[in-house]
Formats: C-alpha cells, structure tokens, sequence
C-alpha cells in the first residue's frame, strides 16, 4: 500500500513524533527525551499540554525549536459556556507567562494580525477576532508621533487579494515596526475529537495553510525580525480521519454488543443497540465478520481511506456542523483573553 502523508495537523501534539508516545510510560519516555521537554497537567477541566524543544530536538523530531502550548477540554460542546471560559482563562495566563520577559512591551507596540477568509466560516476564527479586538483600539490609540500602541488588521487570504499573506504582514511589521507581532489562525487537526476543543499557543510562528496542504510562506520572528506568537484553533478534520474514527466507533459499539450478549443483564435490555461502547471490548471477535482490518491500528485505516479518497478526486476536510458557532463563540473567547493580557502589563503605564 502507498505510503500518504496522513499526518496533516497543525497540532504539535498530533505530530508523528507526539503520537508515538500516548501511554503514560511513552510519555515519560519523552519526557526524558534529549532536546525534549515535555508536560502534561490539568488546570481544572483544561488539559494543558507544553512541549519545549531546542535544537538538538529539533533536529531530532522535524519539529521548530520553541514553545508549544496546548490547551483542551475534551467533549466540549458549543453550549459549554463553562469550558470554554476555563479555557480562555488558561490561555490568558499563558500569554502572560509567554510575554513576561519580553524587553519593551509595556511602552511598546504589538500588532495583532487575524488569518483566513471571513467568507470561508471554518477559516474566519482570525477575521472574527478582529473585527472585536477593534472596540479597544481607542484605549492605546495617540495622535503623537509615537502613534498607537496596538494595532489589529485581518489581510484576508491570497485568493482575494492577490498578494501572499506573509509579504502583506511584513509590509505591515516594516511600516509599524512591533515589539511583538500576535498571529490568530483556524488550523487543521487530525483528530475529531480535538475539533472546536483546542487552543494552541506557540512563540515558533506560524505557515498558514499548512495543515490542509496549501502551505503558504512562513510568519516568524526569522523571516519578520520580531517575536511572534501564534494562536490556533482546529476547526477542520481530514476527510479519511473522520471516516476512520466513525468506523473506530462502530467497531467499538459492535465488539461491546458481542461481549454483552453473554452475559444475563443483556436480556433486560431495552434497544438491541448499547449507547456507549465498552472500553478494552474484545475486538478480535469481530475478525470473521469485518476481516483481519477491523484489528488493524488506527493510522493504517487512515492510510488505507487517504489512497482510496485521493484516487477518486475525494480528498475533503470537514468542520462540526455547529461550526458558525463555535467560531463566533472562539473569536468572543480570544477577544477577552488578549484583552485581559494586554491589560495587564498595560493598565499600569
């Protein structure tokens, strides 16, 4: 079977690398890793998770040298006001944390630069927040020669403009000149279940587009001169990965309802079908039903659905179907949390 590249995510922690160590004696496998450090903990119902990588990982892993934060809360939903809240909260003292050190940005300027398309709305997360993030502008505004002290501008995408996104930010960077340029972009996953439920934050930049296959060119404090942080939010999942968790699921339900049925309680069932499927189910039963696949490791299902949807032209990514919302509920969410950041090391000057 050809080999794809079905790792397309901008999450670092659903790189390859990341992936390979998902149980706890792997993860304190990485933790020990060489150019590698890495943490996981919970801040109420937000899972945080920082890996720091320097040039020896780097070299070793394929990924930037840097900072990157991930913060979920897993089986989030668009109505969990809660979740999202905790979330933001975390995130602002995350920026915080990032920001601290950084020479200047009391008195300094930021630059705050919202990607994607406002029309596309999976792609609008950076427009969105922009179009809030506006109401406070009058706040660091002066007519002085010193100017404003933060500025916010979504460049639309090149397809309606005609002109590469990173060229217009650096037009931008060598006009305004920032102490600190903040990036805020919607992202790709490779894992449904992270879709709408994940912030990620990172000091490495950002290549917009990546994720889906059309990377653009890279946004960092390499290419611009200045620091940069990167905000994302997954709103879109590959096709096959969705195709291959759905039929994760059903074989889950399936493998549970076979367990059952040997057991007495079974009989006092209502439906024929179990709302939730057993963990650790016994799946080697369902190999003279589906085959020796239905026992195969997720990634190779992936692999399997990525050659037979990009041979017939079917190569998609999907969004939840509550996806307006979810992006007007992260542009809300982000507008607070970058406020507050500002303000605090700010309110003081």
């Amino acid at each position: 079977m050809k080999k794809f590249d079905f790792y397309r995510t901008d999450l670092l922690v659903e790189s390859e690398e990341m992936v390979r160590h998902r149980t706890e004696s792997e993860k304190d496998t990485l933790k020990e890793s060489e150019g590698v450090n890495f943490s996981e903990k919970r801040h109420g119902r937000v899972v945080l998770t920082s890996v720091k990588i320097d040039e020896r990982g780097e070299e070793r892993i394929g990924k930037k040298a840097g900072t990157y934060i991930t913060l979920t809360v897993p089986k989030m939903t668009v109505a969990d006001e809660s979740g999202l809240n905790e979330m933001a909260s975390v995130l602002t003292n995350k920026l915080i944390e990032l920001t601290e050190n950084m020479p200047n940005l009391k008195e300094g300027k930021i630059l705050i630069i919202g990607l994607g398309n406002r029309d596309v709305t999976p792609d609008a997360v950076g427009p969105l927040t922009m179009d809030r993030l506006r109401d406070i502008v009058p706040e660091y505004y002066s007519d002085t020669e010193e100017g404003s002290e933060l500025y916010v501008y979504s460049p639309g995408v090149t397809i309606q403009t005609g002109l590469e996104t990173a060229d217009f930010v650096r037009a931008m960077v060598s006009e305004i000149k920032p102490d600190l340029l903040v990036v805020i972009d919607a992202l790709a996953a490779r894992d449904s279940a992270r879709l709408c439920r994940t912030i990620q934050l990172t000091d490495t930049g950002i290549h917009p587009g990546s994720g889906v296959g059309n990377s653009r060119k890279e946004i960092s404090k390499e290419t611009l001169g200045c620091p940069v942080l990167a905000i994302g939010i997954p709103t879109v999942v590959d096709g096959p990965v969705l195709i291959a968790d759905a039929i994760n699921t059903l074989f889950g339900y399936i493998a549970s309802k076979i367990e059952e049925e040997s057991h007495p309680s079974s009989r006092l069932s209502v439906s024929p079908w179990l709302h939730e499927a057993k963990e650790g189910a016994d799946r080697s039963k369902l190999i003279p039903i589906f085959g020796d696949w239905s026992s195969w490791p997720h990634e190779d299902r992936v692999q399997l659905f990525e050659e037979v949807l990009s041979s017939h032209e079917l190569n998609t990514f999907i969004s939840p179907k509550e996806i307006d919302s979810y992006v007007a509920l992260y542009a809300e969410a982000l507008t607070g949390s970058i406020t507050q950041w500002i303000e605090s090391f700010k309110s003081s000057h």
